[in-house]
Protein backbone atom coordinates (compact mmCIF):
# COMPACT_ATOMS: atom_id res chain seq x y z
CA UNK A 1 0.00 0.00 0.00
CA UNK A 2 1.36 3.45 -1.02
CA UNK A 3 2.20 6.07 1.51
CA UNK A 4 -0.23 8.76 1.94
CA UNK A 5 0.12 12.41 0.45
CA UNK A 6 2.54 14.39 2.59
CA UNK A 7 -0.73 16.97 2.37
CA UNK A 8 -2.68 14.72 4.19
CA UNK A 9 -0.10 13.91 7.06
CA UNK A 10 -0.05 17.40 7.70
CA UNK A 11 -3.76 17.82 7.86
CA UNK A 12 -4.12 14.89 10.10
CA UNK A 13 -1.07 14.76 12.52
CA UNK A 14 2.25 17.17 11.53
CA UNK A 15 0.07 20.35 11.35
CA UNK A 16 -3.26 19.17 13.47
CA UNK A 17 -3.61 20.79 16.79
CA UNK A 18 -6.08 20.02 19.91
CA UNK A 19 -8.02 23.55 19.88
CA UNK A 20 -9.49 25.16 22.60
CA UNK A 21 -11.49 28.52 20.92
CA UNK A 22 -14.00 27.80 18.42
CA UNK A 23 -14.92 29.22 15.17
CA UNK A 24 -18.74 29.80 14.89
CA UNK A 25 -18.93 27.59 11.26
CA UNK A 26 -21.64 24.63 12.17
CA UNK A 27 -20.91 21.30 11.11
CA UNK A 28 -23.49 19.24 9.49
CA UNK A 29 -25.34 15.94 10.53
CA UNK A 30 -24.11 14.58 6.80
CA UNK A 31 -20.54 15.26 8.08
CA UNK A 32 -21.07 13.88 11.39
CA UNK A 33 -22.52 10.57 9.60
CA UNK A 34 -19.22 11.06 7.81
CA UNK A 35 -16.93 10.99 10.59
CA UNK A 36 -18.72 7.65 11.88
CA UNK A 37 -18.73 5.76 9.12
CA UNK A 38 -14.93 6.17 8.80
CA UNK A 39 -14.19 5.20 12.43
CA UNK A 40 -16.41 1.96 12.98
CA UNK A 41 -13.93 0.80 10.16
CA UNK A 42 -11.03 1.33 12.64
CA UNK A 43 -9.54 -2.36 14.10
CA UNK A 44 -11.17 -3.49 17.58
CA UNK A 45 -10.67 -6.92 19.60
CA UNK A 46 -12.67 -8.98 18.01
CA UNK A 47 -14.78 -6.56 16.04
CA UNK A 48 -16.72 -5.68 19.39
CA UNK A 49 -16.90 -1.54 18.13
CA UNK A 50 -17.84 -0.89 21.73
CA UNK A 51 -17.82 2.86 21.13
CA UNK A 52 -21.15 5.07 21.57
CA UNK A 53 -21.00 8.35 20.25
CA UNK A 54 -23.88 11.27 21.51
CA UNK A 55 -23.48 14.24 19.44
CA UNK A 56 -24.65 17.24 21.46
CA UNK A 57 -24.95 20.42 19.86
CA UNK A 58 -25.98 23.99 21.41
CA UNK A 59 -29.03 23.94 23.34
CA UNK A 60 -30.59 22.43 26.24
CA UNK A 61 -28.39 19.44 26.00
CA UNK A 62 -25.17 21.66 25.61
CA UNK A 63 -26.34 23.57 29.04
CA UNK A 64 -26.56 20.22 30.82
CA UNK A 65 -23.51 18.96 29.74
CA UNK A 66 -21.55 21.81 30.60
CA UNK A 67 -23.03 21.40 34.56
CA UNK A 68 -20.39 18.34 34.48
CA UNK A 69 -17.44 19.87 33.34
CA UNK A 70 -14.43 21.60 35.34
CA UNK A 71 -14.40 24.88 35.29
CA UNK A 72 -11.32 25.02 32.52
CA UNK A 73 -13.70 23.13 30.25
CA UNK A 74 -16.68 25.32 30.06
CA UNK A 75 -15.80 28.10 27.46
CA UNK A 76 -14.47 25.40 25.29
CA UNK A 77 -17.17 23.70 25.03
CA UNK A 78 -19.80 26.35 25.09
CA UNK A 79 -17.70 27.30 22.28
CA UNK A 80 -17.48 24.75 20.03
CA UNK A 81 -20.25 23.81 17.34
CA UNK A 82 -20.40 20.08 18.32
CA UNK A 83 -19.22 18.42 21.60
CA UNK A 84 -19.25 14.54 21.44
CA UNK A 85 -19.86 12.46 24.22
CA UNK A 86 -17.57 9.20 23.20
CA UNK A 87 -18.92 6.44 25.29
CA UNK A 88 -19.00 2.56 25.26
CA UNK A 89 -21.34 -0.22 25.75
CA UNK A 90 -20.71 -2.13 28.85
CA UNK A 91 -22.72 -5.17 27.22
CA UNK A 92 -21.49 -4.48 24.01
CA UNK A 93 -21.33 -8.36 23.41
CA UNK A 94 -24.25 -8.28 22.81
CA UNK A 95 -23.60 -7.30 19.41
CA UNK A 96 -21.18 -9.81 18.88
CA UNK A 97 -23.28 -12.27 16.50
CA UNK A 98 -23.72 -9.78 14.23
CA UNK A 99 -20.24 -8.13 14.29
CA UNK A 100 -17.98 -11.49 14.96
CA UNK A 101 -20.50 -14.22 13.39
CA UNK A 102 -17.50 -16.70 12.73
CA UNK A 103 -17.10 -17.76 16.09
CA UNK A 104 -19.27 -17.15 19.74
CA UNK A 105 -17.52 -14.47 21.31
CA UNK A 106 -20.42 -13.06 23.17
CA UNK A 107 -20.27 -16.07 26.01
CA UNK A 108 -16.28 -15.32 26.33
CA UNK A 109 -17.33 -11.42 27.95
CA UNK A 110 -21.05 -12.39 28.79
CA UNK A 111 -19.03 -14.73 31.12
CA UNK A 112 -16.20 -12.58 32.10
CA UNK A 113 -16.98 -9.01 33.86
CA UNK A 114 -13.49 -8.24 33.90
CA UNK A 115 -12.68 -8.94 30.85
CA UNK A 116 -15.17 -6.88 29.14
CA UNK A 117 -14.89 -3.92 31.16
CA UNK A 118 -11.94 -3.31 30.14
CA UNK A 119 -12.20 -4.28 26.44
CA UNK A 120 -15.01 -1.70 26.23
CA UNK A 121 -12.65 1.14 27.59
CA UNK A 122 -9.94 0.11 25.37
CA UNK A 123 -11.37 -0.20 22.41
CA UNK A 124 -13.75 2.89 22.83
CA UNK A 125 -10.71 4.72 23.66
CA UNK A 126 -9.16 3.38 20.41
CA UNK A 127 -12.18 4.04 18.20
CA UNK A 128 -12.07 7.73 20.10
CA UNK A 129 -8.91 8.35 18.40
CA UNK A 130 -9.95 6.61 14.70
CA UNK A 131 -12.80 9.25 15.58
CA UNK A 132 -9.98 12.29 15.61
CA UNK A 133 -8.77 11.06 13.10
CA UNK A 134 -11.76 10.52 10.89
CA UNK A 135 -12.56 14.03 12.03
CA UNK A 136 -9.47 15.72 10.57
CA UNK A 137 -9.31 14.01 7.52
CA UNK A 138 -12.81 15.20 7.14
CA UNK A 139 -11.41 18.72 7.47
CA UNK A 140 -12.37 19.55 10.91
CA UNK A 141 -10.46 20.58 13.99
CA UNK A 142 -10.64 18.42 17.44
CA UNK A 143 -10.41 19.12 20.79
CA UNK A 144 -10.72 16.20 23.26
CA UNK A 145 -10.89 16.26 26.62
CA UNK A 146 -11.14 14.56 30.11
CA UNK A 147 -12.35 17.05 32.52
CA UNK A 148 -15.85 16.24 33.77
CA UNK A 149 -17.42 14.44 35.93
CA UNK A 150 -18.35 10.99 34.16
CA UNK A 151 -20.98 9.71 36.80
CA UNK A 152 -22.40 13.14 36.44
CA UNK A 153 -22.64 12.48 32.16
CA UNK A 154 -23.45 8.92 33.28
CA UNK A 155 -26.71 9.91 34.94
CA UNK A 156 -27.81 13.03 32.64
CA UNK A 157 -26.83 11.38 29.13
CA UNK A 158 -27.11 7.26 29.94
CA UNK A 159 -29.28 6.57 33.08
CA UNK A 160 -31.00 3.47 32.74
CA UNK A 161 -28.61 2.29 29.63
CA UNK A 162 -25.35 0.36 29.39
CA UNK A 163 -23.76 3.25 27.96
CA UNK A 164 -21.17 4.80 30.15
CA UNK A 165 -18.97 8.03 29.28
CA UNK A 166 -15.48 7.49 27.98
CA UNK A 167 -14.05 11.27 27.04
CA UNK A 168 -15.22 14.12 25.62
CA UNK A 169 -14.19 15.86 21.90
CA UNK A 170 -15.14 19.34 20.73
CA UNK A 171 -15.98 19.63 16.83
CA UNK A 172 -15.72 22.34 14.45
CA UNK A 173 -13.31 24.66 12.97
CA UNK A 174 -10.82 25.66 15.53
CA UNK A 175 -9.96 29.38 15.74
CA UNK A 176 -6.14 29.09 15.21
CA UNK A 177 -5.29 32.65 16.32
CA UNK A 178 -5.68 31.20 20.28
CA UNK A 179 -3.41 28.29 19.86
CA UNK A 180 -0.40 28.17 22.31
CA UNK A 181 2.80 26.89 20.63
CA UNK A 182 2.42 22.90 20.15
CA UNK A 183 3.70 21.52 23.43
CA UNK A 184 6.86 18.99 22.81
CA UNK A 185 6.58 15.70 22.60
CA UNK A 186 9.19 12.91 23.30
CA UNK A 187 11.99 11.57 21.07
CA UNK A 188 11.97 8.37 19.43
CA UNK A 189 14.57 7.37 21.75
CA UNK A 190 13.05 8.66 24.80
CA UNK A 191 9.82 6.71 24.22
CA UNK A 192 10.53 3.59 21.70
CA UNK A 193 12.49 0.52 22.20
CA UNK A 194 13.49 -1.35 19.35
CA UNK A 195 13.93 -5.40 20.49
Amino acid sequence: MPTIAEESIRQIFTEARTFPAWLPDEVSDHTLRQIYDLMKLGPTSANSCPARIVFVRKGPAKDKLITCLSPGNVEKVKAAPVTAIIAFDEKFYDALPKLAPHADMRSMFASNKSLADETAFRNSSLQGAYFIIAARALGLDTGPMSGFDRAKVNELFFKDTTWKSNFLCNLGHGDRAKLHPRSPRLSFEEACKVL
